[in-house]
């Protein structure tokens, strides 16, 4: 190892490779030809304990590439299962491996993987590899989360690696450097409850309290407490999916992480138009995964969580059911209460009212109505500016605000204290799809880096309503042909 290696600063551990061997199959990450940084996430690296220089030198990007494994990695991939459109069949890491587990200066956990980074055990046929456009757009995206206050995974790095990958047509090959608090899935649990033993069930399930809800795991009825604080959790992040307009587009139970970050930004995308009936991804036909679905799919992935750890709840499995029954009821009452709790800091509201809901579904009813763009009406609403919006001049429109108005006069908190309230929760500008794709064709097509670097700067600061942030708040013209995204594999 040279010494420039050992000044980057990697701090890794690998407590998952300590786990059963069934959980996962050692693999290096496959090395490409000619490894190429195209984009560094500097803030990230330091937060990590990383050092940017080194990061950016030829062994840091060896690194990346997967030609070079730093010191205290175990490459892996994981073995998990899932539910895909409602249908359950055995997946894991098809293009991912696992380098280990930063521990940062705070004293933190966080995975390091490399996604694209070559054949692996469970690649089912496909070759391990992924194309630059799908990885600068998950860049974009988890990044942008990571400014809107979602949990999420992150990016640290894309590389190209000199090598085509086939898919329709021929494509700049790349990996991503992925970060998360865990690569933990529904779909991980799935995997043991179906080809594991009880043991090994319970093996995952107490280090998954370990890792993320070290809190409970001395508690009698931890495993009880394990179910409650995942249905928390992601009553918590699709809420705040559906307060700012986000899409996943494929929430399959093996892209539902036990963490509660967002994961596997493939299909996804932000909403114009208010419509709850949404589809971007271009392989979902039936709309299983639309705006307005996403609640109601997260307690189908819950119910099937709480289907595989149904042995570590109580020995009787009625019982068992009734418990898990009981906890899966919970998860739409806590739903609606942050989901409510966001809309009113949308609309400047600090306390509950029983009219509040009404003022809430009326506004939603009109922007349905009449095609407003979700992001900017609130926008306008928290400029003081009901002019800027498409439901201006309508006799119902005039009357809600009047109403708001109104509401908002009620409260002992000031009007200022209000509008302060609606800019921290209303982002002023969102990864608009067209911008997304101008910046994705601009580096792919053209090698063109600074159109992407504009917009991840803009994208950085959701909630500060500058100036430079005006062009990109502009919706989409209108096209004959309907936005669609596609998965990267």
């Amino acid at each position: 190892m040279t010494k420039r290696m050992e000044q980057i600063g990697w701090n890794l551990d690998n407590s998952y490779a300590h786990l059963p061997q069934s959980f996962f199959t050692k693999q290096k990450p496959t090395a490409v030809s000619e490894p190429e940084l195209i984009i560094f996430n500097s803030s990230l690296a330091t937060s990590l304990g990383l050092h940017v220089e080194s990061l950016q030198s030829e062994e840091g990007v060896a690194v990346f590439a997967g030609n070079q494994i730093p010191e205290g990695a175990i490459p892996l991939a994981q073995a998990y299962a899932g539910h895909q459109f409602g249908h359950f069949t055995m997946l894991g890491d098809g293009r991912a491996v696992l380098l280990g587990e930063q521990i940062t200066p705070q004293g933190e956990r966080v995975d390091i993987q490399l996604k694209g980074a070559g054949r692996t055990q469970y690649s089912r046929g496909g070759d391990g590899r992924a194309s630059l456009g799908p990885m600068l757009r998950e860049y974009i995206i988890s990044e942008a989360m990571h400014a809107l206050r979602i949990p999420t995974t992150r990016s640290l790095a894309v590389v190209t690696t000199g090598e085509p990958v086939y898919r329709e047509t021929e494509l700049p090959g790349a990996i991503l450097t992925r970060v998360a608090a865990s690569h933990i899935r529904v779909g991980t649990f799935q995997y043991v409850a179906k080809w594991g033993t009880a043991e090994e069930l319970r093996v995952l399930a107490d280090y998954t309290l370990e890792r993320h809800f070290p809190e409970i795991v001395a508690e009698e009825n931890r495993y009880l407490l394990l179910l409650q604080e995942v249905i928390k959790r992601q009553a918590n992040l699709i809420a705040k999916w559906q307060l700012v307009g986000f899409i996943h587009g494929v929430m399959n139970t093996d892209n539902m992480t036990i963490s509660g970050e967002t994961i596997d930004y493939g299909p996804c995308a932000f909403m114009d138009s208010y419509d709850p009936a949404t589809v971007f991804s271009s392989i979902d036909r039936q709309g299983r995964y639309a705006y307005g679905n996403q609640p109601y799919i997260g307690v189908w992935n819950l119910s099937r969580f709480a289907e595989t750890i149904l042995p570590l709840l109580h020995v009787d499995q009625d019982q068992a059911v009734k418990i898990a029954e009981a906890e899966l009821s919970v998860f739409s009452k806590l739903f609606q209460q942050n989901w409510s709790a966001g809309m009113r800091a949308k609309l400047g509201i600090f306390h509950e009212n029983q009219e509040d809901e009404t003022l809430i579904k009326e506004l939603l009813g009109m922007m349905e109505e009449h095609s407003a763009d979700y992001t900017n009406t609130f926008r306008a609403l928290t400029l003081e500016k009901p002019e800027d919006t498409t439901l201006h001049g309508k006799k119902e429109f005039t009357e809600w605000y009047d109403r708001w108005q109104l509401r908002l006069g009620q409260q002992p908190e000031s009007r200022e204290a209000s509008y302060q309230l609606m800019q921290g929760n209303n982002p002023s500008v969102i990864p608009r799809n067209h911008r997304v794709e101008e910046a994705l064709e601009a580096a792919v097509e053209q090698g063109d880096l600074e159109v992407m670097g504009q917009l991840l700067k803009v994208l950085s600061r959701p909630y500060e309503y500058t100036d430079d942030q005006e062009d990109y708040c502009k919706p989409p013209k209108p096209s004959a042909q309907p936005y669609q995204t596609f998965c990267g594999t």
